[in-house]
């Protein structure tokens, strides 16, 4: 069974055991979903990849949109986008440890030889396909950023 089928089987039970949160997180994600699907020249089936693809950019939207209103001392709302992003995580791959992320950067970095700002997109091209729907994307920048400039 797919994520997608997972995701709506979900659906059902949240709305079923009245889960607000969880439906309406749910219902947010297969629309972010169906968007995807259907954009472009013609509609086509997301692959499971593309799928964790829609979800981290759904939970970074969580993420951001929590700090904001925690910046801005609206924390009753921090709290609900912070409760949606974890309804999200559930579908998300486990996220890598910052040592496991340098790891697979200092691999990288070993296999194409990049050395200085210049290496970035070298490296930054054999890491995505690893760590993605894995890690957030800022972060793995910082730390390739980090190991380049050493």
């Amino acid at each position: 069974m797919g994520l997608k089928e997972t995701l709506q089987g979900d659906l059902t039970e949240a709305i079923r055991s009245r889960d607000e949160v969880k439906s309406g997180t749910i219902r947010m994600v297969l629309t972010a979903i169906t968007n995807e699907e259907v954009s472009g020249k013609s509609a086509r089936v997301l692959t499971e990849a593309e799928i964790i693809t829609v979800l981290s950019r759904e939970a970074k939207k969580r993420r951001e949109a929590a700090e904001a209103y925690e910046a801005a001392g609206r924390a009753d709302r921090a709290a609900g986008e912070t409760a949606e992003g974890k309804v999200i995580a559930l579908y998300l791959p486990a996220q890598l440890s910052e040592e496991e992320i340098k790891q697979i950067i200092a691999d990288a970095i070993a296999e194409t030889g990049a050395s200085g700002p210049a290496g970035m997109g070298q490296v930054m091209k054999i890491v995505s396909p690893k760590i993605a729907g894995k890690a957030d994307g800022g972060t793995v920048s910082g730390l390739v950023k980090a190991a380049l400039s050493q």
